[in-house]
């Protein structure tokens, strides 16, 4: 298995299936896959949260003619963010299966996995990290200072989150520290201040990171347990509903606070209505040994942090 050819090996399950990965040269494929090119959603669970802090600290500005970037530099920004996004979710992507690639390897999911299936070396892992770094350095540099400094800050959490899972039963409250970084950045690069609006729309981004990220453990808990890797999947055991129930409530009352400390109304009240629909409908009948349906559901988050943003842009309008 070590060093068969590419077009032998299977792409993992949770993998888009007829991707544009699949029809690059067979030379690249593995590279892409390593920085889940091929599985999207991970992208969009990571741009989001930008676009969230982005229209929040557009609307803690009141005059929006005021903001220095406006509407059209609003949108040069969304893009920038997501660029930044893309990369990022995929420099911190092959900085976890370098670490975690004997773990991976243990686990039928990540068993397939272009580092512990041997289709890339560690050297070159490393080598296409820094490639990655770098373009995403490039990005971050064309927001102000503030905004700079808080994104540079990340890379603490970055670096210590493959560990987690080997020291405590919630790595996923630290993947929702990482991955809801860009709410800060965003509100910044607009705002150029900290307030309570944006700590509060932050933690709400964390609590909604831990719900999703729960609901994807369980597709590997069995393996998990085997091998000794803490998850709040285990944690939270046959409590799992309750548990996400609470999780879910957070996410949309801290938006909702951080939408009325900037002065948004009823139509954004109104608007988050459809984000706790949403979450209902995704735990209703929700099978926790159904690995694919843990799957499914977990990819259907992306439609709750979009619904999340519309509501934002409610508000800011």
């Amino acid at each position: 298995m070590k060093n068969s050819p590419i077009t032998e090996q299977p792409v993992t399950p949770d993998a888009v299936r007829g991707h544009w990965v699949e029809r690059m040269p067979s030379s690249f494929q593995p590279f892409l896959r390593l920085a889940r090119a091929d599985r999207p959603v991970g992208t969009w669970l990571l741009l989001i949260p930008c676009w969230w802090g982005l229209a929040l600290g557009m609307a803690n500005q009141g005059d929006l003619s005021s903001v220095p970037i406006y509407w059209g530099g609003a949108l040069w920004y969304g893009l920038l963010f997501a660029i930044g996004a893309f990369v990022m979710r995929g420099a911190g992507c092959v900085y976890n299966d370098i670490v975690d690639q004997d773990i991976d390897a243990k686990v039928a999911r990540t068993a397939n996995r272009p580092l512990p299936s041997g289709q890339v070396t560690t050297k070159q892992a490393w080598a296409f990290l820094a490639a990655l770094c770098f373009t995403g350095l490039l990005v971050l540099l064309q927001f102000n200072k503030m905004a700079i400094f808080t994104g540079l800050a990340a890379i603490l959490l970055v670096a210590a989150y493959p560990f987690m899972k080997r020291i405590t039963w919630w790595p996923q409250a630290w993947l929702g520290l990482t991955f809801n970084w860009g709410i800060l950045v965003g509100y910044v690069a607009v705002a150029e201040r900290f307030d309570l609006a944006m700590f509060l729309l932050y933690g709400a981004g964390v609590c909604w990171t831990i719900y999703y990220d729960t609901i994807y453990a369980h597709q590997d808990k069995e393996d998990d347990q085997l091998i000794g890797v803490r998850s709040t999947a285990l944690r939270f055991g046959e409590k799992t509903t309750l548990a996400l129930v609470f999780f879910a409530g957070l996410t949309v009352i801290l938006t909702i606070l951080s939408g009325v400390f900037s002065g948004m109304g009823a139509f954004f009240v109104g608007a988050m209505a459809l984000a706790s629909l949403h979450f209902f409908i995704q735990l209703k009948g929700l099978n926790y040994d159904d690995a694919d349906q843990c799957l499914k559901v977990f990819k259907s988050n992306r439609n709750v942090g979009l619904l999340i943003l519309g509501a934002l842009l409610i508000g800011l309008l």
